[in-house]
């Protein structure tokens, strides 16, 4: 029997969580990093806090990035300092691993790309009984603000919210394969904190028509930097420079308009022409009805 677009959805979604040997090979590595860290001369280590997809449950499998904040003690002047602080002590551990900055981390490719991990240096600047918000390298130069905890406080509250519990994270984890699938040159973070925003004010849940009002949302929005929604750090960006943002905004529409043509062919009962708008959207991967 032919798939429904839910049916499929659902079979998708499934396939793009995270297995548990990922989280397993996780583990192994983060007490790894964490010692390295920890023995560096340069900086003082406070504290680690795991941030990203990988830790908010929103990841996609094979492309998690595992992203860890270290509170650092001593902050220089230039981020460009930080930074080279962090990738000094991580190659000096690993030196037969990839350990590159790439702003505004410092990106280490375990087991020859296949596990990564995006160490991102911060000093934290708030008071210890208030909302942890740190200084952190911006995507370009200098440094930006930060408030990690409050962020995934966000996407938590408004994943729990009555009617449609999940969707959030859901809708993220979409957003997530279509950037991945088509080598979209867009934050993930911006994705998922996009995805929280727009589910925020929603009412249900259906993964083909609200994906869709929300591709045609950030296209009309045009990928526009985005407040901090706890009101406690900087404004963030889509994308790293105006060159990427050309090209995000570019597949953006176009996905926006496979994404219509789907549910415009599900309407008129056109199912083949559907998931072949879906597969399209998806790089492929969508599965087959």
């Amino acid at each position: 029997m032919a798939l429904t677009l839910s049916q499929a959805f659902d079979i998708f979604l499934e396939r793009l969580t995270p297995l548990q040997s990922d989280r397993d090979a996780k583990a192994r590595h983060r007490r790894t990093v964490e010692t390295s860290l920890k023995g560096s001369t340069s900086f003082g280590v406070q504290m680690f806090r795991e941030t990203g997809s990988f830790g908010h449950g929103t990841g996609v499998r094979g492309y998690c990035d595992v992203d860890l904040l270290v509170s650092m003690t001593g902050r220089p002047g230039s981020s460009d300092t930080a930074l080279r602080w962090v990738k000094d002590a991580l190659t000096a551990s690993f030196p037969t691993t990839v350990v590159e900055i790439r702003r505004p981390t410092v990106v280490v490719r375990f087991a020859g790309g296949t596990e990564q991990w995006e160490i991102l240096p911060g000093f934290r600047t708030s008071p210890k009984n208030e909302t942890p918000v740190y200084d952190i390298p911006a995507a370009a130069s200098g440094w930006m603000s930060s408030a990690p905890t409050a962020h995934l406080d966000y996407v938590n509250n408004v994943n729990q919210q009555t009617g449609i519990p999940g969707a959030a994270k859901k809708l993220a984890r979409l957003a997530k394969a279509w950037k991945y699938f088509n080598s979209v040159p867009v934050s993930s973070f911006y994705l998922e904190m996009r995805a929280a925003q727009y589910m925020a004010v929603q009412s249900s849940f259906i993964a083909a028509s609200s994906l869709c009002g929300y591709l045609e949302w950030l296209d009309k929005i045009a990928l526009a930097d985005m407040n901090d929604p706890m009101g406690e750090a900087s404004r963030f960006s889509a994308c790293s420079s105006p060159a990427t943002k050309t090209t995000a905004l570019s597949k953006l529409h176009t996905a926006a308009t496979r994404s219509r043509r789907a549910l415009d062919a599900q309407l008129v009962g056109n199912m083949p022409q559907a998931f072949e708008c879906l597969s399209l959207l998806f790089g492929g991967q969508f599965p087959n009805r």
